[in-house]
């Protein structure tokens, strides 16, 4: 079974709505194990077949913590060449973050990526939930070859 990992930051729960919305999309795709965390280990992110960052932008920027998550795995020499990569964000006034991780995805560690990277101003409305859920959908349907 492909698996597929959703890793994220909130500062205020928006980002965290949209990373809910992004695994239930990915969970209506058959042969697909999906999991929501908050932090994965380097070893982790070897094993599975894609990754989704969720990062509010803060200061121009991604989060700390998941800035740390990807230092740590470049550190650790993790391989994730060819494997699916993707990134969304909620932001307040810049959204930056999510395109900041793709660049990171794409040329520090060689995956392919679904660009671009899904940004929402403030609170996601349903529309953009249904954005995040076809996100989810296609990275997951990406891994198992539909």
């Amino acid at each position: 079974m492909a698996k597929l990992l959703i890793l994220y930051d909130s500062q205020t729960g928006n980002t965290e709505k949209m990373a809910e919305a992004v695994a239930e999309g990915a969970r209506l795709v058959a042969g697909v194990e999906v999991e929501l965390k908050y932090y994965a280990r380097p070893e982790e992110l070897a094993e599975v077949s894609a990754i989704i960052f969720g990062s509010p932008t803060y200061y121009h920027d991604m989060t700390l913590p998941v800035k740390q998550m990807l230092e740590e795995a470049a550190r650790a020499n993790v391989q994730l060449k060819d494997k699916v990569g993707a990134a969304f964000g909620s932001y307040g006034w810049s959204g930056e973050a999510p395109e900041l991780i793709l660049e990171i995805l794409k040329n520090r560690f060689g995956m392919k990526i679904v660009s671009p990277g899904l940004t929402v101003l403030y609170t996601p409305s349903e529309a953009t939930l249904e954005k995040c859920r076809k996100l989810g959908r296609t990275v997951a349907e990406s891994i198992v070859g539909k």
